[in-house]
Formats: structure tokens, sequence, C-alpha cells
């Protein structure tokens, strides 16, 4: 059977990349990643994927004096290598609703909190200002809204006595690279459906599952 294709959108980094290109090097997964992207020329990413041997390229915002001309370039890229599902990983672009409009249903983002509390930047922060015991991640189709997606899945992580932004985040991103594959790979699987904006996932309790309890 072939295997999902799957374009990643970055900006930095991308460490959700490296663990997305890691899982996929598995015979067993059911994905394989065909191209990574990003806005960003000099994004350190795009060296680790194409260390890797996978196609990368470059699509600048500052080419484009609007949102939707850009996005449109990024979707013609997207199709060019024949990709399936669209993975954000660190990618630092809002999008038009042209674009999630576009590929709806089939473009997934991982967010560092536990949506729908604490949305957009400096979520770590968010929390420790707000005195929450318990964080985490979220793995989320994009829509229009800004993280406010049906949500796929989460992975709870503790908020402990004297936590900085730092220690919370590598926490979180810890739990990042675990869930980040697992949902792609239900993706890839077929095992995931949108109906009323929820989420469900065959063979997955509803409610219960969903939601991991990682060590600290």
């Amino acid at each position: 059977m072939a295997k999902l294709k799957v374009g990643i959108l970055i900006s930095g980094r991308g460490s959700n990349m490296a663990a997305l290109i890691r899982a996929a090097q598995a015979a067993d997964y059911p994905a394989e990643i065909a191209c990574v992207i990003s806005n960003r020329a000099e994004a350190p990413g795009l060296e680790t994927a194409a260390n890797a041997g996978i196609a990368t390229s470059t699509v600048s915002h500052r080419g484009y004096a609007d949102r939707e001309p850009f996005d449109r370039a990024l979707s013609a890229e997207l199709e060019r290598h024949g990709v399936e599902l669209v993975v954000l990983a660190g990618f630092m672009r809002i999008f038009s609703p042209w674009f999630p409009a576009r590929w709806a249903g089939r473009v997934i983002n991982i967010h560092p909190s536990l949506l729908p509390c604490f949305k957009g930047l400096h979520v770590q922060r968010q929390a420790l200002d707000a005195g929450v015991r318990l964080s985490g991640c979220t793995v989320h189709f994009v829509v229009p809204d800004l993280d406010a997606g049906p949500i796929i899945a989460q992975a709870a992580v503790p908020v402990l006595a004297g936590d900085t932004e730092e220690a919370l985040s590598v926490r979180i991103l810890r739990q990042e690279h675990r869930l980040y594959p697992l949902a792609v790979r239900w993706f890839a699987e077929g095992r995931i459906a949108i109906a009323g904006g929820r989420v469900t996932v065959r063979d997955i309790p509803p409610g219960a599952a969903l939601l991991f309890s990682p060590e600290p």
C-alpha cells in the first residue's frame, strides 16, 4: 500500500519535523515525508531535512504584499510534491482564509498548550501566570481562526513548583515529539474522522485515551 505523502512547513529548526522524519524512517510507518518547505531560507531545519534525503524548498513570504498570494504559492509547491497532508512544525505564519479552505481536513498543527486554553504565543508564560497545575500540547486541524480547529490528540504535562518557561517548554516539547508522529500515523491509517466539529479516532475510546499522562 502506498504511503501517505506528508509536506512539512517550518520557519526555524523544526524539532517536531525531525521527530516526524525519525518516525517515517520506520518500515511500518504509514506516511512518508515528501517535502519540507520553509518561508525562511535560513531556517536550520532545511539542512536537517536535506541531510535526511528529503526534498526541501523555500517560499519566502517577503515577496508577497498580502497573505493569500503567498498561501497560493505555498500551496502550489506542496501540490508539486504530491502532498496529501500538510503538517505545520513551527511554521510562524498566519494563513489567509484561503489556505485552510483549500486544504480543509488535510492540514494539522501542534500547539504547546491544552487547547482551547492559552492560544497564540508565549503559552508557557500564560500557563505559569494563570497558575494552572496542568499544561501540555494539542494536535489539531487548522481552520481560519487561530488555534481553534478540531482537536485530534492531547498530551498532558504537570506544571511543577518552581517551573520556569524554559523548563516547562522542554517537558512539553518532549511530549510533542511523541504525540505528533502518532497523530500523523492515525491520519495515514484513515482512522480519523471529523463530525460536528469534533474528531473521533477509530479504536480509541472517546474522551479517554486521547489524553496522555506522561512522566514529569
